[in-house]
């Protein structure tokens, strides 16, 4: 007899103030196999890829399973793990083309996990992996920046969206990459947030750039990670970037670029997309496994700090849609987190 779960899931793409956006099922447990783990979920965040997946998409003839950040508890493991073992409490953002972690208990490839930070608890541990990957390959990988400090002593980075999920985790890497950090806000508390996580400056995304930037003596900066509204912010990142100086983003458009605006700056623009490694089973997925096994060194050693700003307690869609609903109004503040108990 096959076993079965709970878990949230939809049918139908739909705004998150329809009740049918997203409803408690029952589905069948996952089986474990290869290099899988089978975990049980204790927590999970939401992102805006979680909303945009559920507002966008055609009818479901099986129901569709968000959620891509979690920590819990390994139930059992694939034959081919090496990783991990039965007990291991873990953290991960998954993979965007399997079921996610809305449910109790998700299959995830070993290579993409790490064991989550000890001195964490499940749910401030959720609030990390999506963020922490994204940031880190953005700027690490991406941005190509040094994570030697001492290297980058006079260099400037321009964070637009400072105080969001990613960006609260890219200020903090940033500052320990020993950067001098320019970041986006336009509130009185996201300002706070930002400054308080490492922030040296602060812009009003809703104002010419430029003006404030040479207001701090910062005409040009040397590095622009984009995480708000790439189409809308172009003109000002083509104008703030140095020449041979590079941008990325994280945030898709629907309209065409002007990469033309970048050719006699010779300067870099690249995407960062944190489900590449996954979707494509990259050779070198199990990166993300490192990834966040040093962001777990750097959390126990009070480097990083968790950017959990509320919980919700019980893992239902009531309490998903509810965080649906914050993460869309585009004013989240740090991370939403849904609480298994």
């Amino acid at each position: 007899m096959t076993e079965s779960m709970r878990a949230i899931g939809l049918y139908k793409h739909l705004p998150i103030s329809n009740k049918e956006s997203l409803i408690n099922v029952t589905v069948p447990k996952p089986k474990v196999s290869g290099r899988d783990i089978l975990v049980k979920i204790k927590a999970v965040s939401v992102n805006p890829v979680d909303t945009k997946v559920r507002a966008n998409g055609d009818e479901e003839q099986e129901p569709k399973i968000l959620g891509y950040d979690a920590s819990g508890i390994v139930e059992s493991v694939g034959a081919d793990v090496s990783l991990f073992q039965e007990g291991d409490e873990v953290y991960y953002a998954g993979s965007i083309s399997r079921p996610g972690s809305n449910s109790e208990y998700q299959l995830v490839d070993e290579r993409i996990a790490a064991k989550k930070p000890e001195n964490l608890s499940f749910n401030e541990a959720a609030a990390l992996p999506l963020t922490t990957l994204t940031a880190w390959e953005a700027l690490f990988e991406r941005l190509n920046i040094s994570a030697d400090a001492s290297v980058n002593q006079g260099k400037t980075i321009l964070i637009i969206g400072a105080s969001g999920g990613v960006g609260s985790m890219a200020v903090q890497l940033a500052d320990l990459a020993g950067l001098t950090i320019v970041g986006t806000a336009s509130r009185e508390e996201t300002i706070s947030w930002a400054k308080d996580r490492g922030c040296d400056y602060t812009l009003n995304h809703h104002q010419d750039f430029q003006s404030q930037l040479e207001s701090i003596g910062k005409s040009q900066v040397d590095y622009i990670l984009c995480l708000n509204s790439t189409e809308e912010h172009w003109g000002h990142m083509v104008e703030a970037i140095k020449p041979q100086g590079k941008i990325c983003s994280i945030v898709e458009t629907e309209g065409k670029l002007d990469l033309t605006a970048l050719q006699q700056k010779s300067a870099t623009f690249v995407w960062e997309f944190m489900f590449t490694r996954p979707l494509f089973q990259t050779e070198d997925m199990q990166e993300q496994h490192r990834i966040l096994t040093k962001t777990a060194e750097l959390i126990a050693e009070d480097k990083l700090t968790t950017t959990l700003t509320e919980t919700l307690t019980g893992l239902h869609a009531e309490n998903l849609r509810e965080a649906h609903r914050k993460v869309e109004t585009g004013k989240m503040i740090g991370k939403v987190v849904v609480g298994a108990e």
